[in-house]
């Protein structure tokens, strides 16, 4: 697919050190990955969007970031706050208009703030909703968290969803390799998808007060488009119910709980006077 002419998105974040970052970057994932990149006919020509993607690799954002850079649009990424602190990393992401994420700090709303800026100023806004890499165990998307629902509404601006799939077999997540293979696989090229679909379809909830149930069901939408795009990708049936990390922890606690009380002789979770809530 011809590449859209980078010229015609002018935006003075876009200049000289985003076309710097792109020479050292593009060398990189170009040597480790045999790109397939679809579905740029699905991004706007003009205007703010946000990109709505699915993480399962340390490396998806700079392969995601390849893959935008080349389809005429590059994007300002959500990113760690403790990135901005490493020497060089932290310098071109400021200088290529990156916004840091304050996770539980005072500071945490800048980088939702920057993010509606960012949009209504015309630019390509990023978001991995899911906030961490995948637990699922096949790498599905998780459920969501509803920052990019509440940015789509505020602003009017489209979603684009948008899979990944394949960087995980360069660096798996959290170790999980499998056997006979160790925790980097750079080599040979693995091939590395990244595909985009149509918008999301948001318009029943305009005008909606933002209460939780409306951003947690328009998030949810949200991923529901990312997951049809990765299942497409991967030709496979994603599963009926999507993991949720809270769900997990609350589960894995309750099974700590009853496992310590059975270890004392009282009653276990399967007896009714001991039964976890």
């Amino acid at each position: 697919m011809a590449r859209r002419s980078y010229a015609k998105f002018g935006n003075a974040d876009y200049g000289i050190w985003y076309r710097f970052a792109a020479v050292l970057v593009k060398p990189v994932t170009t040597a480790l990955v045999k790109p397939d990149w679809r579905g740029w006919e699905h991004i706007p020509k003009e205007g703010g969007f946000i990109a709505a993607v699915n993480h399962n690799s340390i490396i998806d954002p700079v392969i995601y970031a390849h893959w935008q850079y080349n389809s005429g649009r590059p994007p300002r990424i959500l990113g760690k706050s403790s990135l901005f602190s490493i020497p060089f990393i932290g310098f071109m992401l400021r200088k290529t208009g990156q916004i840091p994420v304050f996770r539980e700090s005072t500071d945490a709303a800048q980088a939702f703030r920057a993010a509606i800026d960012a949009v209504n100023n015309g630019q390509c806004v990023q978001f991995y909703p899911e906030g961490t890499l995948t637990r699922d165990p096949d790498l599905w998307p998780m459920t969501g968290k509803n920052g990019v629902a509440r940015v789509a509404l505020m602003t009017g601006a489209p979603v684009i969803p948008v899979a990944h799939w394949g960087a995980h077999e360069i660096i798996p997540p959290y170790g999980r390799a499998g056997y006979g293979k160790g925790k980097f696989n750079l080599f040979p090229r693995h091939r590395v998808t990244v595909a985009a679909g149509p918008a999301v379809d948001l318009s029943k909830y305009q005008g909606l007060e933002l209460t939780a149930q409306v951003l947690n069901d328009a998030t949810e939408d949200i991923m529901a488009a990312i997951t049809a795009v990765l299942a497409e990708v991967r030709g496979e049936q994603p599963p009926a119910e999507r993991y949720d990390m809270r769900k997990a922890a609350r589960e894995r606690a309750a099974a700590a709980l009853a496992e310590r009380r059975r270890a004392k002789g009282g009653p276990g979770d399967n007896d009714a006077e001991g039964t976890v809530r």
